[in-house]
């Protein structure tokens, strides 16, 4: 009987988690990035080509074919659907939850343990890229997998961790390349005091399992190209080192992280700050690590939200010491639970009544998404009323993590986080009901596609288009009957007997479905 019950604590610990995980509705893309990887895997299955990234018949050498290759693998394996392409990143999400449980259970103890990953799944920022088929959250798991596994490292007997700190790296490096030393870096102080237990076989042998899908895939690449792919894909750090789109001032991560990171921000400074007068262990990791990737992304040209995503477990663990802390500091208790229980709701509901009757009807969301907006904000906003100075720790932690819960929750099952790109899959649906649409290749105009916002709809357009056939230079390639994506206009006005315009709409706009006569 008691075994039982164990069973179902555990499992209950397990369903807890799925309202922020899983979304079963209808999904669409956004453009960049996930659009982008997402298009590439479909060239995948659709080529048989699994080596070399395409953006239509050209080669795309600046990135690995990591999160392509998964994508298209998991749809060649439960079908050519948008779950199966998300399955990479619900996989590493879900992983990194529990690698944040674990942790938790290293630093503090198993009580509350819980506590850590259900704040990571309700901060923004992870909320965000954990519903993108990006690499990100797949990097950001490795990356925790590593930090975890060099905790464990207690002696040489931990064979199995030694032999995991090897394997992170060279997957890492699948995913986002050179950013992989970014965390090593911020590991060194920690990796320097362990290094007579580290740089064993074990080591060098989890370092090789782990770089052979990148050296295997090089190897398979190679005879393609006029140099190694190395030299590419440095072309690529390099571009993101110096001055590009991406750049910003050193002191954005000083305003970004606290904002992508909401609503713990507070509480997870609170607990880094904490944390640098604790055990040895605790600050190298908990406070250290993070402090140095920021700083290292600081001083690197290019500087992304997602960045961050690498340490928001150890974040998250912060911000545990932090809510402990406040609640047993005589001095802020006080100013913690009236800033929770009063400042904070009342700001909550007087932004969600702005919002519901000044801004409602001019936003483009429609009736589910702001019903589901609306009472996920109002249901956090009345949680955190019911915070009181008499609660105990444990009733501040449950009704500190209802609030967020049941935002981010209502938030995954509007759609907004996973139908990103609604009004064109809506209008995407309507063409490819078309019986002219049915079962006809529809090639594109590659000559349209030069600019960011043609090029945005286009990755969309493509991917919801049922057969998609491959790029042209121009309209004037087309055989009689073909039906191609095209952003001429006058040429199509002047040569009326030649072209006919299937479908246009300013929601596909730049782009028109034509016919070729």
């Amino acid at each position: 009987m008691f075994s039982k019950f164990l069973q179902f604590k555990y499992l209950s610990k397990i369903f807890i988690f799925i309202p922020l995980i899983f979304y079963f509705g209808k999904r669409s893309y956004i453009a960049f990035d996930e659009g982008f990887y997402a298009l590439q895997a479909r060239w995948i299955l659709d080529k048989g080509n699994w080596t070399i990234p395409l953006w239509w018949d050209e080669y795309v050498l600046d990135r690995t074919i990591g999160l392509q290759f998964l994508i298209a693998k998991a749809q060649d394996i439960f079908g050519r659907n948008m779950f199966s392409a998300y399955l990479p990143t619900t996989t590493a999400a879900i992983l990194m939850l529990f690698i944040t449980y674990k942790l938790h259970e290293e630093f503090f103890n198993k009580k509350y343990a819980i506590i850590s990953p259900l704040i990571l799944s309700t901060t923004y920022l992870w909320f965000d890229y954990a519903h993108l088929a990006t690499q990100d959250i797949i990097y950001s798991c490795l990356v925790t997998i590593g930090v975890f596994s060099l905790v464990k490292i207690k002696s040489k007997d931990n064979q199995f961790f030694i032999l995991l700190f090897g394997i992170w790296i060279g997957l890492s490096f699948m995913m986002k390349t050179f950013l992989v030393f970014v965390p090593l870096l911020s590991l060194l102080p920690y990796i320097y005091i362990k290094k007579n237990l580290l740089f064993g076989k074990l080591f060098w042998l989890g370092l090789l399992i782990g770089f052979f899908p990148y050296l295997f895939w090089s190897f398979s690449i190679n005879p393609y190209l006029d140099k190694n792919i190395i030299f590419y894909l440095f072309e690529k750090f390099n571009s993101l080192s110096n001055n590009n789109t991406f750049t910003n001032p050193f002191y954005y991560y000083f305003w970004n992280v606290p904002a992508t990171f909401l609503p713990w921000s507070i509480f997870a400074i609170i607990g880094t700050i904490c944390n640098i007068y604790g055990r040895k262990d605790n600050k190298y990791i908990l406070t250290f690590f993070p402090l140095i990737v920021i700083t290292i992304q600081s001083i690197f040209s290019t500087k992304t939200p997602y960045y961050n995503l690498q340490i928001s477990s150890i974040l998250t663990l912060n911000t545990y010491v932090g809510i402990k802390y406040l609640f047993n500091s005589k001095r802020f208790k006080g100013i913690f639970i009236f800033i929770t229980s009063k400042i904070i709701p009342i700001f909550i509901i007087t932004l969600t009544f702005i919002y519901y009757f000044f801004f409602r009807n001019i936003s483009n969301l429609n009736f589910k998404e702001n019903t589901f907006l609306v009472i996920g904000l109002f249901f956090f906003a009345l949680s955190w009323l019911f915070i009181k100075h008499k609660n105990s720790f444990k009733e501040i932690l449950i009704t500190l993590i209802i609030g967020p819960y049941l935002l981010t929750s209502f938030l995954l099952q509007s759609g907004l986080f996973t139908d990103r790109s609604r009004e064109l899959r809506e209008k995407m649906e309507y063409v490819s009901s078309l019986d002219i649409v049915k079962n006809q290749p529809i090639k594109v105009d590659k000559k349209g596609i030069n600019n960011s916002l043609s090029q945005s709809k286009i990755i969309r357009i493509s991917l919801l288009t049922p057969k998609l056939s491959e790029g042209i230079e121009s309209i004037d390639k087309l055989n009689k009957s073909e039906l191609a994506w095209s952003t001429e206009g006058k040429e199509l006005k002047n040569n009326n007997y030649s072209y006919e315009v299937i479908y246009e709409n300013d929601i596909l706009k730049p782009w028109k479905l034509i016919l070729k006569k």
